[in-house]
């Protein structure tokens, strides 16, 4: 059973995300935060193997607590759950080795794709004792097929790194425009736009048409 610390300042939403970790299997929340320093102290005395953090709370970012964790090495998966989606933010996430970035409001699916995943490097390092390549690429989440593979021969005028760095914005497990990922990447919207269209093309992602009150539809995309 894997642990989990759910650090979100909004009573309601906190207890939404509660009930999304207790009805995945092999997962059980021991606790609730709602600052950092009660998530602090939580840490320390419930020991979890998970922490789902909000990036805003009262006293502290979300962000700066990651840090706090890792230069204090303590032993914790870290998945971000907010509405943050500066740039910065996701880079900081990446940089202080969350192992996910989960974009507010998301579905239940979104949530337990990760948690799956996480579960998965989870069960990998606890039963490896000596780490062949084939454990290595589990931990680390390798997939045979990653959305952005090198080998893949892109069209003239795509990159491999931005392709990956688009790639990583549909890993989430939801739906994402183009203006959504260009807001979270930095890219112009007609550049990730693109991009989006070629993991279409080739069978990578799918997308759907959403109709609004007036004017032409978003494309909506997500992993295929």
């Amino acid at each position: 059973m894997i642990d989990v610390l759910v650090v979100e300042d909004d009573f309601m939403v906190a207890r939404i995300h509660t009930r999304f970790v207790e009805q995945t299997p092999g997962f059980h929340v021991v606790g609730t935060a709602s600052t950092g320093k009660d998530a602090r102290e939580a840490v320390q005395g419930l020991r979890p193997d998970l922490v789902l953090l909000d990036v805003h709370l009262p006293d502290i970012s979300g962000l700066d607590l990651l840090r706090e964790l890792r230069a204090a090495r303590v032993p914790v998966g870290v998945i971000i759950i907010t509405a943050a989606t500066e740039a910065h933010s996701v880079r900081d996430a990446l940089e202080g080795g969350a192992a996910h970035y989960i974009i507010k409001p998301f579905e239940y699916e979104d949530l337990a794709a990760q948690l799956r995943r996480f579960q998965e490097r989870h069960e990998a390092l606890n039963q490896a004792r000596a780490a062949g390549q084939e454990d290595i690429n589990k931990i680390f989440g390798y997939s045979a097929r990653p959305l952005a593979e090198a080998s893949l021969r892109l069209p003239k005028g795509l990159s491999t790194e931005t392709a990956t760095l688009i790639a990583a914005s549909l890993e989430g497990g939801g739906e994402i425009s183009a203006s959504d990922c260009a807001d979270t990447t930095g890219l112009s919207r007609v550049s990730v736009r693109r991009y989006l269209e070629y993991f279409v093309e080739t069978g990578q992602a799918a997308v759907r048409l959403e109709y609004g009150r007036a004017g032409r539809p978003e494309r909506k995309y997500r992993r295929s």
